[in-house]
């Protein structure tokens, strides 16, 4: 959360996602772990590699090894699942399926398979098998919209950027799904706490693996006025930290702390939405280490469970003026407290989105 330091540092890129099929990181030890990662593969210095960090720290602290298994499509998902779910040699005692993309195939496997164990990320899959981490992405999206709405007032120069006269800020988002609705929900929430005057621009690239299409949308969101815009759009966000820099204007970043993962960008990146999809992970490995792996349950976690967090950028994180950093924990202690509900759906915002206890 704001004033805090990340509880360790993102492991970086990985390199290009793979096709379809596994790559082998097992070694002898005595927990198997499959991990089946979302579209977009590993290297997209956000959700994937943040899933990777977890199951890395897992076999650093554990007897755990693992294998991953990237699909280049949706349709890939459900036979990696099985995959992993059949192989004997060896026998995995959990898979891990990261993404919302994962639901529909693990619905028919995990009852296929009904002694495998799984989990899943960004969804519920309501089986005795599985283990269910979804997390409240509107309240950090709050966070980080709070900032931006504050900044776009104001005349701020750090780094390699500066805002404008224009009072607007941006959003760009992968698929256009209810997941990534969420942050943009939560985003125009947070800008409308900060100054109910400030625009926001919206658009959706199609894709979470698309830099080039990230670059373009945000070009002309910052032809437009825009001085600060959040993606939530995996490896496609890539393109909206290069138009940043190239307009000389800045952006957010989601799911890992991307001024660190991506730091050549550092200069343009105000701030990120760490989703701990790494937490989650490592959570559902460690309860299979110690025997007691919980299937069929929903875990939901949200600022108060340090799911989420907003942290600022660490090369502009002194430059951002005080004033800002004390709203934003304010703003932070009344999401805990309950007195600000973010809202999930973008058309929610405006309607009672804060309530007083």
């Amino acid at each position: 959360m704001w004033g805090r330091t990340n509880r360790r540092q993102f492991l970086g890129a990985l390199g290009g996602a793979a096709a379809v099929g596994t790559t082998g990181f097992l070694q002898d030890g005595t927990i198997n772990v499959g991990m089946v990662y979302a579209t977009g593969g590993l290297g997209d210095n956000s959700f994937n590699d943040m899933a990777h960090a977890g199951v890395q720290r897992a076999a650093e602290e554990f007897d755990v090894s693992f294998q991953n298994a990237e699909p280049s499509s949706p349709s890939d998902v459900a036979s990696l699942q099985r995959r992993f779910a059949r192989s004997q040699n060896p026998d995995y005692d959990l898979i891990c399926c990261i993404g919302f993309v994962q639901a529909d195939g693990l619905q028919r496997n995990a009852q296929r398979f009904s002694d495998q164990r799984f989990m899943v990320v960004d969804t519920v899959v309501e089986q005795p098998n599985v283990a269910s981490y979804v997390f409240k992405e509107q309240q950090g999206s709050f966070q980080v919209g709070h900032l931006a709405g504050l900044l776009t007032t104001m005349e701020f120069s750090a780094g390699a950027g500066q805002t404008n006269d224009a009072t607007t800020v941006g959003f760009v988002g992968g698929q256009e799904v209810p997941l990534i609705k969420k942050f943009e929900a939560g985003y125009r929430a947070g800008v409308q706490h900060a100054n109910a005057d400030v625009n926001v621009l919206s658009a959706y690239a199609g894709s979470f693996s698309d830099p080039a299409q990230g670059q373009s949308i945000a070009n002309s969101m910052y032809n437009n006025g825009a001085d600060i815009i959040y993606h939530a759009a995996g490896g496609t966000g890539n393109g909206v930290f290069r138009a940043a820099q190239n307009s000389g204007r800045y952006a957010i970043g989601v799911d890992a702390d991307q001024s660190q993962s991506l730091p050549e960008y550092g200069d343009v990146i105000l701030a990120s939405m760490v989703k701990h999809v790494d937490e989650a992970v490592f959570r559902s490995i460690r309860r299979v280490t110690n025997d007691n792996f919980e299937g069929g349950t929903a875990n939901r976690l949200g600022l108060e469970q340090n799911g989420v967090e907003a942290v600022y950028g660490q090369g502009l994180a002194g430059e951002i003026p005080a004033e800002v950093k004390s709203a934003l924990e304010q703003s932070e202690q009344q999401i805990v407290g309950g007195d600000i509900e973010v809202p999930t759906e973008p058309s929610q915002v405006g309607q009672a989105s804060t309530t007083t206890q």
